[in-house]
């Protein structure tokens, strides 16, 4: 186990080489990738250059549209667990990335809710994005700007906002100091492995109905 604050030690390729590879072995195209992520082409041809580090909702989105779960781009601590200790839980980050992640919501299948401990250094910016669902950031220390649309909001300790996700939006802290901050959504960041698996049994047992039907 790493130690404290540290965060886990991957030794899998970069996040843009997996995206790459995975997006060829599926045939795709940025513009195909782009288009169900909600991120720009430029973007995402930076992000598999390693140029661009994406946060961690952006690479949900991307995970999703190549059809993967998260761990296949990163080693998160896994809980299935109702209950996280303070001081306990493990810290993780996308690979790159200067933001560590601790999860703090449970892993079971049907659970809708992501919720997660955002550690954000000095100066740090995240990309501007939109997708499904809905997003909650609630500060526990320091400060950062939010932007939804064209609207800036800088949220302190004790504020917070509550958005639909499907507005573009980004957030930075533009202080001297690290901030801390709770990030809750109905994005689908981890699907537990069972949810995964029953996921895909349907989808095969659909195609194989298709198959059928038309004699393929």
């Amino acid at each position: 186990m790493p130690p404290s604050g540290s965060p886990a030690i991957d030794a899998r390729p970069k996040v843009g080489a997996l995206i790459r590879a995975r997006r060829r072995q599926l045939q795709l195209t940025l513009q195909d990738i782009c288009a169900a992520a909600g991120i720009s082409v430029g973007y995402l041809s930076q992000v598999e250059r390693d140029q661009a580090t994406p946060s961690l909702g952006t690479l949900a989105q991307i995970a999703h549209s190549l059809d993967v779960g998260m761990d296949y781009f990163i080693a998160a601590p896994s809980s299935e667990d109702r209950v996280t200790r303070a001081g306990e839980r493990e810290k993780f980050a996308v690979d790159g990335s200067s933001v560590l992640y601790e999860r703090i919501a449970a892993d079971f299948a049907g659970n809708i809710l992501s919720s997660f401990i955002m550690n954000i250094p000095p100066g740090y910016r995240s990309e501007t994005v939109s997708h499904e669902g809905e997003e909650i950031l609630f500060v526990l220390e320091g400060a950062i700007t939010q932007k939804i649309d064209n609207d800036e909001i800088v949220i302190a300790v004790g504020d917070s906002v509550h958005f639909r996700g499907n507005r573009p939006h980004t957030w930075w802290n533009e202080s001297d100091r690290p901030a801390r901050v709770l990030w809750t959504g109905t994005l689908p960041l981890f699907r537990s492995r069972a949810e995964r698996i029953a996921t895909s049994g349907q989808a095969d047992k659909s195609n194989d109905r298709s198959k059928t039907k038309t004699g393929r």
